[in-house]
C-alpha cells in the first residue's frame, strides 16, 4: 500500500500524455460537421463550469460564457443539471428559451449542450454549433455521435483522475492565418498568374481570418480603404481602417461567421464616398469583396457625424445586446433599478438615475442612485401625478423632456428652485410598455449637456427596453407581495403561551417560483398538553398553499374533538384524498406532555424529529410512521411515545432544512445533530435563527423550510 501511494504521490501532477480535449473536440466537431464547440469543465470545489477550449470561432465570441454557474439559465449549465443533451433548433428557438444569449448573439445557428459524465460523476460538458442552415431537429446520427463521444470522454477523464495525470492548458483551436501582402498573393493562390488577375480587378478583395485580421487585400482594396498596403496585412480591419471601427460593422462580420451565410453592408468613407462590403464567410475566414456603392451615394443621405465632430458614440451595439439580455434577467423592480444605474448611466454619460412609477393618481420614486442627498428625490414620492413636475408631466402624456442646464429646467418648472440637487442636465423619458406609460427614468448629468437629435433617438430607444423589464417587475412585485400576504395568513402569526414549554418556529420560502409554499407548523394548546404539528405539501405554488391551509385546518379541528395522534394522521390522511388534490403531503405530529415528561408522535412520511436531552447529547428519533398523506386510504401510521424530561430539546423541521443538490442525507443529519450539541443551550430564538442560517440556504433555494422548537422547562 505506501508503494500504491508513493506512486500516486509522484504521479499527482503529470500531465495526460495529449492534448485530450482538442482532440476529442474537434474529431467531434469533424464527426457531426459542427462549426464551432467547447469543452466546458466542471470545478473541482464549487458548481461552477469552465470554459477549457474552443475551437472554430474565437473565445471572444463566448467571452459571456467562458465560466458559469450551474443554476445560469444557458444550455451547457441545463446539460449538467438534468444530465442531457440539450438541442436548440435555431435562432427562434433559442429566444424563446435563452434570451440572453439571443440577444447577444442574435445569428441563425444550432447548438447542442451534452453533459460529459459516467454514471458516478460529472466531468463537464461539451457544446457545438452548426451555421443556420442546419435542419431544426438534430439527426439520429448526430445525436448519436455526440452522446458516444462525450461518453468516450467521460470514461477519459474518469481514467486521468484516477491515475492522477492531470489536464495541461491547451490552446484554442482556430485555422491559423496566411498573413501576406500583395507580394505573397502567389503563394497563397497558387500562381503568380492568378496573383497578377487579382490586382488587376476593379474591385477590392480582403481576406479575414476568424479573428478578424487581414490575411490578404489586393491594391484596389487599398485604395478603396484608403489604407497603405503594408497597414493592411496582419492587422485587425477595423484597427486598421478607422472609420470602420463601429460595432455594426464589426457585427456583420460575427453574423457571417455564425451563420455561414453571405452579408453586406454599405459605410460611408469620409467624407463622402460610400462602400459596399459583401462577406463570404467559410469555417477558416472570410473573403471580402469591396465596390463603391454609387446608388448609395446618389440618394443624398445624410453622413454620420464625423470623428471629432463632437459627437461620441454613446453605446455599442455589444452594450444594448448585454443590456438588454440582462433586463431578460431582472426580477423586482429593483433588480432593473440597479441594473440601468450600472450599465446605462455610465454607458450615456450620466452620473444619476431616478425612476418613477404611479400609483392611485400620485408619483411614486421606485429607485434612485447617484444622489448625495436622497431627500431631494424623495420628496417627490406622493406628489399629485397632476402636480407641476417634470417627472408627473412625462409619465402623464408619454412625451420625453431634455433640460440641457439648470437654467432650461427652472424655467419651465421654478417650484424646482427651492431645493436644487448637485445635478445641471438632465433627460427625462417616458417608460412606455404594452402600449401605456408605465414609469419615467431620469438620467442626470453632473454639467451642462448637449443632447443632440442623434443621442436623444438613442436615450428613448434604450427607454423601451428598460420599460419592457419595468412592467414585468412590477407584475412580478405585486404577485411576490400576494404570495407572502397569502403565505402569512395561512401560517400561525404567533404561537401560543404554554406552560412548562417554551416554542420557536422559522420559516423560509423557496426562491423559485413565487416564493410560496407548502410547508406548514402549528402549536395547539388542549387540555393541559400542547399538539404540534409540521408538514410539507408538495409544491411551491397557490395550490400546495391552498391545500397547506386546509391540511392544517383539519389537524386543528382533529386536535380539538380530542383525535389520539394515529387518529389525527389516519382523518387527515383520508381529507385528502376525498379533496381530490392529486397532491401529497408529508406530517409529523404530537401529542406534548411536559408535566408527565412525555410526548406521543405519529409520523407520514416525514423526517424524523431530533431530540436533545439535557446533557446535551443528540439523538435521530428513528419513529415508525405510514406513508406520505393522500396516497392511500387504509394505510395505518402508529404512534410512538418519547420520554421527554425536564430541559429536553425537540426539533421538528421540513426537508429543505437538511436537504441540497449533491449532499448525502446521512451526512446533512449528522451535521445538524452537531449543530445541535454546540448550539442547543442557546435562547430558542437565537437557535431557530442559527439554524437556519447554516442551513443549505443560498439566493437559489430549491425548497421551502419550516422548523418547529420545543422545549421542556424544568419545574
Amino acid at each position: 500500500m505506501v508503494g500504491v501511494s508513493e506512486e500516486a504521490s509522484t504521479r499527482s501532477h503529470a500531465p495526460v500524455g495529449r492534448p485530450l480535449l482538442s482532440l476529442t473536440l474537434t474529431a467531434l466537431m469533424d464527426e457531426v460537421h459542427a462549426h464551432s464547440g467547447a469543452v466546458y469543465l466542471l470545478s473541482p470545489d464549487q458548481p461552477v463550469l469552465e470554459m477549457a477550449v474552443m475551437a472554430g470561432l474565437p473565445r471572444a465570441f463566448a467571452a459571456p460564457w467562458e465560466r458559469v454557474g450551474l443554476s445560469a439559465p444557458i444550455p451547457v449549465s441545463d446539460a449538467v443539471r438534468e444530465r442531457r443533451l440539450v438541442w436548440v433548433g435555431g435562432g427562434e428557438e433559442m429566444a424563446r428559451h435563452y434570451p440572453r444569449i439571443a440577444m447577444v448573439l442574435p445569428y441563425p445557428f444550432s447548438l447542442a449542450a451534452l453533459p460529459v459524465a459516467t454514471p458516478a460523476k460529472t466531468y463537464g460538458a461539451v457544446f457545438v454549433t452548426w451555421p443556420g442552415s442546419h435542419p431544426p431537429e438534430l439527426s439520429d446520427r448526430e445525436r448519436e455521435h455526440l452522446t458516444a463521444a462525450c461518453d468516450r470522454l467521460a470514461v477519459r477523464l474518469e481514467r486521468a483522475a484516477e491515475h492522477s495525470l492531470s489536464l495541461a492548458h491547451e490552446p484554442d483551436l482556430l485555422a491559423a492565418p496566411v498573413v501576406g501582402g500583395v507580394g505573397g498573393v502567389a503563394g497563397s493562390l497558387g500562381t503568380v498568374e492568378a496573383a497578377r488577375m487579382v490586382s488587376r480587378l476593379p474591385y477590392g478583395l480582403c481576406s479575414l481570418d476568424l479573428h478578424g485580421r487581414v490575411a490578404f487585400a489586393n491594391a484596389a482594396a487599398s485604395d478603396l480603404l484608403g489604407v497603405a498596403p503594408d497597414r493592411l496585412p496582419g492587422a485587425h480591419l477595423w484597427a486598421a481602417v478607422p472609420w470602420l471601427n463601429d460595432p455594426v460593422y464589426e457585427d456583420r462580420y460575427r453574423a457571417a461567421l455564425f451563420s455561414q451565410d453571405v452579408t453586406s453592408f454599405v459605410a460611408l468613407r469620409p467624407p463622402d464616398t460610400w462602400l459596399s462590403f459583401r462577406l463570404y464567410p467559410s469555417t477558416t475566414g472570410i473573403s471580402m469583396r469591396i465596390s463603391r456603392a454609387r446608388a448609395v451615394t446618389e440618394m443624398n443621405r445624410a453622413a454620420p457625424p464625423q470623428a471629432g465632430a463632437g459627437t461620441d458614440r454613446l453605446v455599442t451595439i455589444t452594450q444594448v445586446l448585454g443590456l438588454a439580455g440582462a433586463l431578460t434577467e431582472a426580477v423586482g423592480v429593483q433588480d432593473v433599478v440597479q441594473l440601468v444605474a450600472d450599465e446605462i448611466v455610465p454607458a450615456v454619460g450620466g452620473q444619476g438615475l431616478v425612476v418613477l412609477g404611479s400609483r392611485a393618481g400620485r408619483l411614486r420614486v421606485l429607485g434612485h442612485r447617484g444622489y448625495a442627498d436622497p431627500l431631494v428625490v424623495e420628496r417627490f414620492d406622493g406628489l399629485p401625478l397632476s402636480g407641476p413636475t417634470p417627472g408627473g408631466q412625462v409619465l402623464r402624456t408619454g412625451v420625453p423632456a431634455f433640460f440641457e442646464s439648470r437654467g432650461d429646467l427652472e424655467r419651465l418648472y421654478p417650484a424646482l428652485q427651492t431645493h436644487p440637487s448637485e445635478f445641471s442636465a438632465w433627460a427625462y423619458l417616458p417608460l412606455i410598455a404594452s402600449g401605456r406609460p408605465v414609469g419615467t427614468c431620469v438620467l442626470s448629468y453632473g454639467a451642462p449637456h448637449r443632447f443632440a437629435t442623434e443621442e436623444r433617438a438613442v436615450l428613448t430607444s434604450l427607454a423601451g427596453l428598460i420599460a419592457q423589464a419595468l412592467e414585468r417587475a412590477m407584475l412580478y412585485d405585486v404577485k411576490h407581495r400576494l404570495a407572502h400576504g397569502l403565505q402569512e395568513a395561512l401560517l400561525p402569526s404567533t404561537l401560543p403561551a404554554l406552560e412548562r414549554i417554551e416554542a420557536a418556529a422559522r420559516y423560509l420560502p423557496a426562491t423559485r417560483g413565487m416564493e410560496i409554499g407548502g410547508d406548514f407548523y402549528d402549536l395547539v394548546p388542549t387540555d393541559g398538553v400542547a399538539a404540534a404539528v409540521i408538514g410539507d405539501v408538495q409544491g411551491h405554488n397557490v395550490t400546495a398553499a391552498g391545500l397547506m391551509g386546509q391540511v392544517r385546518t383539519a389537524v386543528r379541528a382533529y386536535t380539538a374533538v380530542g383525535q389520539a395522534p394515529d387518529e389525527v394522521m389516519r382523518s387527515t390522511n383520508r381529507l385528502l384524498l376525498d379533496l381530490g388534490a392529486e397532491l401529497f403531503a408529508s406530517c409529523l405530529y404530537l401529542r406534548l406532555d411536559a408535566v408527565r415528561g412525555r410526548a406521543v408522535m405519529a409520523r407520514a412520511g416525514h423526517p424524523p424529529p431530533l431530540l436533545r436531552r439535557p446533557d446535551g447529547r443528540v439523538r435521530v428519533l428513528d419513529l415508525a410512521g405510514g406513508p406520505l398523506l393522500g396516497i392511500d386510504g387504509t394505510a395505518a401510521y402508529p404512534s410512538t411515545e418519547v420520554a421527554l424530561p425536564p430541559g429536553s430539546l425537540l426539533v421538528l423541521y421540513t426537508d429543505g432544512l437538511v436537504e441540497s443538490p449533491g449532499v448525502d442525507l446521512e451526512d446533512a443529519l449528522a451535521e445538524l445533530c452537531r449543530r445541535l450539541t454546540e448550539l442547543g443551550d442557546l435562547p430558542l430564538d437565537d437557535l431557530a435563527d442559527a439554524l437556519m442560517r447554516h442551513g443549505p440556504h443560498s439566493a437559489d433555494r430549491l425548497d421551502d423550510t419550516a422548523v418547529l422548537l420545543l422545549r421542556s422547562l424544568p419545574r
